[in-house]
């Protein structure tokens, strides 16, 4: 009998022709066949017959049992051995007739057993490792598919999930788009599994012929529809208007110095949809989408985005309805947002809104004005990012715009009451604050076993606090005004951990991009019952009463090591120079206020 050579079924160096057991049949027959061949080889050596025995009730000799290689190619296997009988006890005393046939993979099917032998037309119809031998990818499970697409491309997020992701506004379109459509070409399921991934989050240019432009494909290719659930739509600022130049040929483009284009300038758009035909569009194209972005972009003197089609109507109107969104984003916040009807118009199209994301290009003082007339009022979400101010830098007093609000509203406390509200979960806050955003909370927290509140997030801007002089305004590692504002500011956040039972997650930094030594930025986190960042002897007592339960997970003295340069300046070497400092004692920034050097 020939057997097929693979490497993963048989020894090519044994000799097939030594082996005389039939592994094509059942247990069952594969016996009776042993003991027919033990009759007519009785002249056998008993002394190969024992060492047969031993080797055949060796693990080893078990073809799906780990262990050594097979018996030595000298040793003549014994076919007289008659295996034993399974007791009765066992739930299937009859041997599984399944067969073992070595066949390539390459092998029909239609050939691997013949049913005429004698004894196979009884056999109980079963599954054999034959039925397999024409399987391709196609007919791997769909979850083998998805493992690997993610392993090509990265895993998607769900967008269900409250922790999947900490900010959909910062979540960019898969990076590429274009080896995931040639995938697509591999199967039929693949093609179906990478549409999803392609078409999971898609933006649109807010424009008429846009937006009629995607109405008329999505209705010849319904079946993308439900694969979007991420809808993303900028509204363009501005538009080229090109010269007689440019214009006097049909293949001439504009021609570009190093100025920029001298044959084109850029207007004010004219064919920009409003927000009506936008949720109107979403509501009727895409009935899945969870997620949906606003981008209303930043230039000087940049226009509104229009709500209605007709703003001239003074008849009462109602946005299209898009049930399925529960996150809104807003990019370039200003242009979309003015004012609190503004805020209620787009709100009304969202009826199951829960996390609202809102991020301005530039700071404005009309920017914190409008969104304090925005927090007087209740909100029914449950998550809350804002992003007032988001460049990060340290500066040498407080601006004009900023005086401008302090003069009319303390927002501090406004942003209290938006996180006071009985439904927010999670607060993410990036622009000026100080301890009264946290006196205030425990105050309009009117019971405290009530708040689902239960992660805070600051990036401080700067704290806002009352000053003798302008230069006392400032910010940054080397100003000890900001630092002990700075200090006060995670006293009133650790004492609202005592009111607030419920807040599992504190975060309190400030983030300067041109801070000398970056390290030794301030901040201050709990999370898991472990804190890390700023301290000193206050810090540690408050946290004491308020959380007993809470301990730092390390408090060092120092900073690092103290030096000066070649100009006198000092210049400090940190302990930590490519991690993160889990200790930093507020008094030793005392040292730093004569400036340093980083390294």
């Amino acid at each position: 009998m020939a057997f097929p050579a693979s490497p993963m079924l048989i020894d090519d160096d044994r000799d097939a022709d030594s082996l005389s057991i039939d592994t094509r049949l059942p247990r069952a027959e594969r016996a009776q066949s042993i003991i027919q061949q033990a009759h007519n080889d009785d002249d056998e050596d008993e002394n190969k017959a024992t060492v047969e025995l031993a080797s055949i009730m060796t693990t080893t000799s078990n073809p799906v049992s780990p262990g050594p290689s097979s018996p030595p190619l000298d040793q003549v296997r014994m076919q007289d051995f008659i295996p034993p009988t399974r007791p009765s006890s066992t739930p299937f005393p009859q041997p599984e007739p399944r067969s073992t046939d070595l066949r390539c993979l390459r092998c029909p099917s239609e050939a691997s057993m013949d049913l005429d032998e004698p004894g196979l037309s009884d056999m109980p119809s079963v599954q054999t490792d034959n039925e397999n031998v024409g399987l391709n990818l196609s007919d791997l499970p769909a979850e083998i598919h998805e493992c690997i697409l993610d392993h090509l491309f990265g895993f998607r997020v769900s967008t269900a999930s409250k922790s999947s992701i900490a900010r959909w506004g910062t979540a960019l379109r898969h990076p590429r788009r274009k080896e995931l459509s040639e995938l697509s070409r591999v199967s039929r399921t693949w093609r179906v599994l990478i549409q999803e991934r392609l078409y999971r989050h898609i933006k649109l240019k807010a424009t008429i012929d846009s937006l009629r432009g995607s109405f008329e494909y999505f209705a010849a290719h319904p079946h993308l529809r439900s694969h979007i659930k991420h809808v993303e739509i900028w509204f363009p600022v501005f538009r080229p208007k090109y010269g007689p130049l440019a214009l006097s040929t049909a293949n001439t483009l504009p021609t570009v110095t190093p100025d920029g284009l001298t044959t084109a300038s850029y207007v004010l758009p004219m064919d920009n949809c409003s927000l009506e035909e936008a949720f109107y569009f979403v509501a009727n194209t895409f009935p899945e989408v969870c997620i949906m972005t606003l981008e209303g972009g930043e230039r000087r003197k940049a226009p509104k985005v229009r709500h209605w089609i007709g703003e001239l109507q003074s008849r009462p109107r109602t946005m299209p309805k898009v049930d399925s969104v529960h996150t809104l984003i807003c990019k370039g916040q200003w242009n979309l947002i003015r004012g609190q009807d503004d805020f209620e118009t787009i709100t009304s199209a969202l009826p199951n809104l829960k996390e609202w994301q809102g991020s301005y290009s530039k700071p404005k003082s009309k920017s914190y004005l409008t969104m304090a007339d925005i927090f007087s009022k209740p909100m029914k979400l449950e998550k809350l990012v804002l992003c007032l101010e988001g460049d990060y830098r340290r500066e040498m007093s407080f601006p004009t715009y900023f005086l401008k609000v302090s003069n009319k509203v303390h927002f501090c406390s406004k942003l209290a009451d938006a996180a006071a509200s009985p439904y927010l979960e999670q607060i993410s806050y990036t622009g000026r604050v100080c301890q009264q955003f946290f006196n205030d909370l425990v105050l309009k927290c009117h019971d405290p076993r009530l708040s689902r509140l239960k992660r805070v997030d600051l990036t401080v801007k700067n704290c806002c606090r009352k000053v003798a002089h302008w230069n006392e305004s400032g910010s940054g590692i080397t100003d000890m005004n900001f630092i002990k504002a700075f200090e006060q500011l995670v006293l009133g956040g650790i004492r609202a951990l005592g009111k607030l039972q419920s807040i599992e997650y504190l975060r309190i930094r400030y983030v300067d991009l041109d801070s000398p030594v970056p390290p030794l930025n301030p901040y201050f986190l709990l999370d898991k019952g472990w804190c890390s960042g700023v301290w000193s002897d206050e810090i540690v007592a408050a946290l004491n009463i308020s959380r007993p339960s809470v301990q730092f997970e390390e408090l060092s003295e120092s900073f690092g090591e103290v030096g000066y340069n070649k100009d006198g300046r000092m210049t400090i070497s940190p302990d930590f120079p490519r991690s993160k400092s889990l200790s930093l004692k507020l008094t030793n920034y005392a040292m730093l206020s004569a400036g340093i050097a980083a390294l």
